[in-house]
Formats: C-alpha cells, sequence, structure tokens
C-alpha cells in the first residue's frame, strides 16, 4: 500500500517518478514577522499542493502564482516579493521573498513488448531516465518471476494475452519497441504500432534480413513506403558491437538516449529560461 504524501520532499520524488509537473516554492529571504521562517518549502502541482509555507491568504497567492506559471509550460525560476500588509489579507507585518522553481516534466512514454533476456537487462537501464515505462508479455510465468524484483517505480509490469490490444491505450506520442519471443507476435505488434500515426518512435530487435522481410510484408499488404520507413530495425545504434543481452541492450538504450537529448530544449535556451545569480541577487536587493 502506499503510504500518503505529506513532506514536500516526498512529493518531489513522487513527481519526479511519475513524470509530473511541479513548483518548489522557498520562502527566500523574510523580514519582520512572517508564518515561517527562511528556507521553508511547498510543493504545488496542477491538482495539489504540499506541505506549507504558513497558509492564509500569503499562500493562496502563491499557489496561485505558481500553477500560473506552470500553465506556461516552460522550465524556469522567479523570485516574488509579498510585504505581509492588509493589502494581502494579512496583518504580521513583515514580508517574505518567494523564490519558485518551475519544473515542467516532458516524461516520454515507452512500451516495451517482450520479456526476455535482452529486455531484462534494458528496462533497469531506461528505468533511470525521464520515462514511464510499460513492459508487456503474454506470458504469465515471466511476470510471475520478475514482480519479486525491485522495479523502479516508473516501470508497470503488463500481462496481456493479446498484447497487441495494448497498442491502442497508450498515450499520444509514446515510444515503442518490440522484442518479443515470436516473430508473428512482433510483425502484429509492428503493423499495428505502424497504424498509429501519433506514436513517435516504433523500433524492433533483429538482424537486417528480419527487418528486410518484416518490411517487405508490409508492403504486400499494403501499407503505404512513409508508413513502412517508420519502423526502426534493427533497434539499436548498429556501431556498438556484441550480440549478448547486455550489449544490444546498451545499443538500444544509446539510442533512445539520443533520442531524447534531441528531443530537450539546447543548452543555450535551456541557459535563457533561468534566472541568473546576478538577476536573482538584484532582485532580493531591491526588495529589501
Amino acid at each position: 500500500m502506499n503510504l500518503p504524501i505529506k513532506t514536500w520532499f516526498d512529493a518531489l520524488l513522487h513527481c519526479q517518478t511519475k513524470g509530473k509537473s511541479y513548483v518548489l516554492v522557498t520562502l527566500l529571504a523574510t523580514a519582520g514577522s512572517t508564518p515561517r521562517n527562511n528556507g521553508t518549502k511547498m510543493l504545488v502541482c496542477d491538482d495539489r499542493a504540499y506541505d506549507t509555507i504558513g497558509g492564509g491568504h500569503l499562500e493562496f497567492e502563491v499557489i496561485k502564482q505558481a500553477r500560473t506559471l506552470l500553465a506556461s509550460q516552460t522550465t524556469t525560476q522567479k523570485v516574488e516579493h509579498y510585504p505581509l500588509s492588509s493589502k494581502l489579507g494579512q496583518c504580521c507585518g513583515g514580508a517574505t521573498n518567494v523564490l519558485f522553481e518551475v519544473f515542467t516534466q516532458h516524461c516520454k512514454h515507452l512500451a516495451i513488448f517482450g520479456a526476455g533476456h535482452v529486455s531484462q537487462a534494458l528496462v533497469p537501464i531506461l528505468a533511470q531516465l525521464p520515462l514511464q515505462i510499460s513492459w508487456i508479455d503474454n506470458r504469465q510465468e515471466m511476470f510471475d518471476e520478475l514482480s519479486q524484483l525491485n522495479l523502479a517505480p516508473n516501470v508497470k509490469l503488463q500481462f496481456n494475452e493479446f498484447p497487441t490490444d495494448c497498442i491502442a491505450s497508450l498515450p499520444s506520442d509514446s515510444w515503442i519497441v518490440v522484442m518479443t519471443h515470436n516473430h508473428q507476435l512482433d510483425f502484429e505488434i509492428v503493423e499495428s504500432a505502424l497504424q498509429r500515426q501519433d506514436v513517435s518512435f516504433v523500433g524492433m530487435i533483429g538482424s537486417q534480413t528480419k527487418a528486410r522481410r518484416f518490411k517487405t510484408r508490409l508492403a504486400h499488404r499494403e501499407h503505404n513506403q512513409q508508413t513502412i520507413q517508420r519502423l526502426v530495425s534493427p533497434v539499436g545504434l548498429l556501431d556498438i558491437p556484441g550480440k549478448r543481452p547486455i550489449e544490444v541492450a546498451v545499443s538500444i538504450a544509446a539510442q533512445l538516449i539520443q533520442r531524447l537529448a534531441s528531443a530537450s530544449p539546447s543548452e543555450s535556451n535551456s541557459k535563457q529560461q533561468w534566472i541568473s545569480q546576478k538577476q536573482l541577487m538584484a532582485t532580493l536587493d531591491k526588495s529589501q
């Protein structure tokens, strides 16, 4: 049973593992009488807030501002000055600077079909990345064994007698990696995945020969070349040698890491989203 989330620290861990956007709020500097001291934190999501910076109208306004920043879907920082006067509905007489740190999670969903040796080597690697992983197989005995492992919170085991049925329920922009124990099942999953235009990556393990045969079969089923070319097979970086499960897993993980990096904001854009230390200190000095 999951324990209730009470502190901002627990909430931060929860948001990170679930790929949920959040704002970390910190009382950065206080003067005079204030409800809480410097360094007090709370965490705000789109649906609820965790912990407290003292309650009252200050907290109400801070939560409102945090959700406004969340709506912009941009990772950023901002400092606001709040005098605790009658204007704010509080009569403490002090003042506080509040730091808003906005973390917008663009957490990719990855569906891995097949629970064999390669995927058993691959999943622990990928679980350390900002991914939500559905691990799907139609062999109950495999999951009886895997369920005994200490899997990461962002990995969900999913048994389904008909794995292709899982494709329709995947989130938009999902990635799919196919590596089942059965070539016919691989083909059915690939064909079903390619029929979803909003699935942004379809990769399949196998040889160049297997890839050619699958693409020929897809063409015979009257799939157009644009659809067929979306299939990435053999999946993984081909310049990483080796056929051991861990070697193949590292190759696939490296390719997915490249894709994650290319989908992230550039370093220069990222820097522009953050307030510089000089700007931050200038804001604080102005409010003193």
